[in-house]
């Protein structure tokens, strides 16, 4: 959908003829391809939070709408990256662009080229549903990354395999109750204004420690505010 610019003021971006978007939809904003996020919908104007500098945008460029909420990408490889507000991979866009980090960027959050060691720890015939873990990838030396049925999938496993893959490839698929046949990835996306579900909060019996200071020092201090026997010396 194409709908063009009618007001420009710091971040936030009038656009008209946007009338069957949705508000938190992502847009892209002028042939700049800035990123933007529709955060009010008032006839077929659209009010859009662009995420990038729009100096030198201006009244009758255009907006190209996704069709998609803001999403985060969950999957192996997010404990060792370093992003920006938006999940965008900042060392992945400094190879690309270099120090001057350029409006416009498009990059996955995520590698997505990137083989990871997946061993199953379900097996085929298994009945499983959103949640299940069905098997793990070692992330880093202290991580173990649990890879789970998305959520909205339930069914008996009828293929799954240990192997080498990237997160956009299949590690097992399932018979879903419906009929269909669903092939699970080590990649989840996830709208970022929709709180992840849950069956049950389990209090933790023990720290996360990612191997980056900052983390770990604000997991202790948080430890010892709410009177954990916890002490590390980072």
């Amino acid at each position: 959908m194409l709908g063009h610019i009618v007001k420009v003021s710091g971040p936030l971006v009038v656009a008209d003829g946007m009338k069957d978007c949705k508000v938190y939809d992502v847009v892209r904003v002028s042939e700049r391809n800035l990123i933007g996020e529709i955060i009010e919908l008032r006839g077929d104007k659209a009010s859009i939070q662009v995420y990038e500098e729009t100096s030198g945008i201006g009244p009758g460029e255009p907006v190209y709408t996704t069709e998609q909420a803001l999403s985060a990408e969950l999957a192996p490889g997010l404990i060792e990256g370093i992003f920006d507000g938006i999940q965008r991979p900042l060392a992945t866009i400094r190879e690309k662009v270099g120090d001057r980090i350029e409006r416009g960027v498009e990059v996955t959050n995520l590698d997505h080229t990137k083989k990871w060691g997946f061993t199953a720890t379900a097996k085929v015939g298994d009945e499983v549903s959103t949640g299940d873990i069905i098997g793990t990838v070692d992330e880093t030396e202290v991580i173990v990354h649990k890879i789970m049925i998305p959520h909205g999938v339930s069914g008996k496993i009828t293929w799954i395999q240990s192997c080498d893959a990237t997160i956009v490839e299949p590690v097992a698929r399932v018979a879903a109750e419906d009929g269909r046949e669903v092939e699970i990835q080590m990649l989840q996306r996830w709208p970022v204004r929709i709180p992840r579900p849950y069956k049950e909060k389990l209090l933790p019996n023990e720290p996360m420690i990612t191997g980056q200071r900052v983390n770990d020092t604000a997991i202790c201090h948080n430890r010892f505010r709410h009177n954990q026997s916890y002490l590390f010396i980072l």
